[in-house]
């Protein structure tokens, strides 16, 4: 064999190496790249969820995820909204001045919308959900001081329509108003902002 031929078989070697070792980093920096940004189920957990609210029945509640939390979306009656005005005197944070909740849902309903309750359906004690107790006067939770609400079987929290909790409760706070807006009179973006 000459050096010619020797040459040409080890060039040939060389160059099929390198693009074989090339192939395989682009192969490797390929996923490697890739982990580096969100997954579809992780932009989905975050995305903002949109909610058609008018098949909602007065006085009832659907629940709705966002970011893996369920969302209470409860239609109040005009006799609901008279109720939170009557249990004003049993609540912890009336004016919601400690809790959390946007700016344009710091009102006596914590609503955009006062006959639509947006509430994160997590109790701010210690993560339980609370359950929908919409009738008045339950016997168990207090009686003709009980307007409707929230009540929370881990620890005996009790929330009113608007998400405030009642005095002397294991909860410390009212349950948190989720960023959201309007798109239409009977469609809710949930974790977008409303504008001012």
């Amino acid at each position: 064999m000459s050096n010619d031929a020797v040459n040409k078989t080890r060039r040939n070697l060389i160059i099929g190496t390198s693009v074989v070792g090339a192939v395989g980093a682009v192969g490797a920096a390929v996923p490697f790249v890739g982990s580096w940004y969100p997954s579809a189920k992780a932009k989905a957990a975050g995305a903002p969820v949109k909610v058609n609210i008018s098949k909602i029945e007065p006085g009832a509640m659907i629940t709705v995820e966002w970011r893996g939390k369920p969302v209470y979306v409860v239609r109040r009656t005009q006799a609901a909204l008279d109720g939170l005005k009557k249990v004003e005197g049993l609540l912890s944070d009336i004016q919601s001045e400690k809790s959390t909740q946007p700016q344009y849902a710091k009102n006596p309903e914590r609503a955009v919308n006062k006959e639509f309750a947006i509430l994160l359906g997590i109790c701010t004690h210690l993560g339980c959900a609370p359950m929908f107790r919409p009738e008045v006067g339950a016997a168990d939770l207090g009686g003709d001081k009980w307007q409707g609400g929230f009540f929370c079987p881990c620890h005996g929290s009790k929330y009113d329509l608007a998400g405030r909790v009642y005095s002397g409760m294991p909860a410390p706070l009212n349950l948190e108003i989720p960023p959201h807006k309007y798109e239409s009179e009977f469609v809710v973006v949930i974790g977008e902002e409303q504008e001012a």
